[in-house]
């Protein structure tokens, strides 16, 4: 577990747990998953807040979708972060998505964070606060602050995988589109919908916990001198903080959006696909019905000379056969110019080709 000491000037990392309240500045308790309670007796006695064992039971949870719960000294959310993009490989042709919870509990002067013990967006914010002084940047004046960077870098992972998946499915349409060859990879395709549904109903779960919470401030800070209904120990929200706030929620919204957008144009794409088969397939049953059309005629033409009669007109001539052949020549000729003329035959591109060809150049 480490535990920073935050104050204006600089963050401090302690080598010994705290005993008392900080006179000036705030905690910060960064936890594993295994260590998912080892900060609770601290955080009870600088701050004198015990934690709901339904509270501690939902940091332990890997499974717990993004949500936000508060009491009257302190607040949870959970957030679901990414943990890997595995690359389409040429085994599955599929990107996967995994995600797992980083649990934040709020209270007065204190901030905890519980998450994976391999969790490089944590372990990489920590560094940054502790090299603030140095580089010249600014230490989170609250706890506050501090979550919503987290959260902010923690979105900013899922906006790094737009581009990735855009290939790979404009990748997939194309081969969809390919007259050349039939597309094969269906399972891949429905795969990776599947994995696109899974990031918008995550980014749904994490733009209704943190807009709870942004609510939950902004009541309290609506009725600063009533006694509301669910009364905290919390101020209500600072214009700082709330425009971060509507900048990591305009965030998750562009995520949102950008996988509705990619669901959308994956359906497009299959309905191309299926109208493109479609059409290709009625192009081919046009052109055998065609060809049985002009052979037709000529198939009863040799029907009747093929009948078992004695006498049949034409039959013991010596210019029959070549009279019969000319016959179904012309017969033959007639009905392709005719379908021609009709544009039985032709390819409906053909007709803007003949008019671009025949167009003067300028």
């Amino acid at each position: 577990m480490n535990i920073l000491r935050l104050t204006a000037e600089r963050a401090v990392e302690l080598a010994q747990p705290p005993e008392t309240r900080a006179t000036e500045g705030w905690y910060w308790f960064d936890c594993a998953y295994d260590e998912a309670r080892d900060w609770v007796p601290l955080v009870r006695r600088i701050t004198g807040i015990s934690v709901f064992e339904d509270h501690l039971l939902d940091a332990e949870n890997r499974l717990h979708p993004s949500y936000f719960d508060s009491t009257r000294d302190y607040e949870m959310i959970v957030f679901r972060g990414l943990a890997t993009a595995s690359p389409a490989d040429e085994a599955d042709r599929v990107m996967r998505m995994r995600t797992r919870p980083t649990v934040i509990f709020l209270f007065p002067g204190c901030l905890v964070t519980v998450r994976a013990p391999d969790s490089t967006t944590v372990t990489a914010l920590r560094k940054r606060v502790l090299d603030a002084a140095d580089s010249r940047q600014r230490v989170p004046a609250t706890p506050e602050e501090l979550m919503l960077r987290l959260l902010s870098q923690m979105v900013d992972r899922y906006l790094d995988q737009r581009q990735p998946l855009t290939d790979l499915l404009e990748r997939w349409q194309r081969q969809l589109l390919d007259p050349r060859r039939p597309f094969q990879d269906w399972y891949a395709l429905l795969e990776a919908r599947s994995e696109i549904r899974k990031l918008e109903q995550l980014c749904e779960e994490q733009l209704d916990a943190l807009q709870e919470w942004r609510d939950e401030r902004l009541d309290t800070a609506r009725a600063p001198g009533a006694e509301p209904h669910h009364a905290t120990a919390f101020p209500g929200i600072d214009d700082p903080v709330l425009v971060r706030t509507s900048d990591v929620v305009e965030h998750i919204q562009r995520v949102l959006n950008h996988a509705r957008r990619l669901e959308s144009s994956v359906e497009s794409a299959v309905q191309l696909h299926f109208s493109s088969t479609a059409h290709r397939t009625s192009e081919i049953m046009r052109t055998l019905t065609t060809l049985t059309a002009v052979f037709m005629p000529l198939t009863l033409i040799t029907g009747i000379f093929g009948m078992n009669f004695e006498f049949i007109p034409g039959l013991q001539s010596r210019e029959g056969f070549w009279w019969a052949i000319g016959a179904m020549v012309l017969i033959a000729v007639l009905l392709l110019a005719y379908f021609r003329a009709r544009r039985f035959l032709s390819s409906p591109r053909e007709p803007g080709r003949r008019a671009e060809r025949g167009r003067p150049r300028t």
